[in-house]
């Protein structure tokens, strides 16, 4: 069973790795990383791929309409996907391309390539990334956003992210953004709390200015 999310030994963790880390965490604070509980990983995903390339308000209109399509206005399992038609989900503000990523998600959780909550519980973080890329319209770094938010794992680094990338330019002072691929080396000294550092990186971006030395 994989380690579960403590913030108390990750910033002690971090707090040692290296000054920049521990000046950052200082200027920040006490760590707010929330996991978005009682969803199941294909619910998880509904939200996901309706959250992609839109800003928050958008994509929760859209959310809102979607459940609205359903009996109590709930987050619907992938068998009632069979009790709505395309041009409804089209008609709540899903585009063309989501629309079918939503079928493809309910396709594969009922064969059981996107797990249960119970069974994903079990699996390992590459394990979970392997399965789910294999739907449409999920890529590597939605699925990490669903280890983090959504099963609270600990060690998540997402090197694609923007926000991370951005992030660590500012608490290291660097001339530019790392590569993926340097980021990804460069994340080993946070090992094995990476998704707390990711949120601290998160929240340089924010601020977008150096900590204090």
């Amino acid at each position: 069973m994989p380690t579960p999310l403590d913030h108390g030994l990750a910033l002690k963790h971090l707090q040692k790795s290296c000054p920049s880390m521990k000046a950052l965490i200082r200027r920040i604070g006490v760590c707010g990383l929330e996991m978005e509980t009682g969803r199941t990983p294909f619910q998880a995903l509904v939200h996901a791929v309706a959250h992609q390339q839109l800003h928050g308000k958008a994509a929760g209109t859209i959310l809102d309409r979607y459940r609205k399509l359903f009996p109590g206005g709930r987050y619907p399992g992938p068998k009632a996907l069979a009790t709505v038609t395309d041009e409804q989900l089209r008609g709540v503000g899903f585009s063309r391309a989501k629309t079918a990523a939503i079928r493809d998600l309910a396709e594969k959780a009922l064969s059981g390539i996107v797990p249960s909550s119970k069974a994903i519980a079990a699996l390992s973080d590459e394990e979970i990334i392997e399965r789910l890329t294999q739907v449409r319209g999920i890529g590597r770094w939605t699925v990490e956003m669903l280890l983090i938010f959504t099963l609270g794992r600990p060690d998540v680094w997402p090197v694609d992210d923007y926000g991370v990338r951005a992030g660590y330019k500012i608490a290291y002072g660097l001339p530019e953004m790392p590569k993926p691929k340097e980021l990804m080396a460069l994340g080993e000294r946070f090992r094995p709390h990476r998704s707390v550092a990711a949120w601290y990186m998160w929240r340089a971006t924010d601020t977008n200015r150096s900590p204090e030395q």
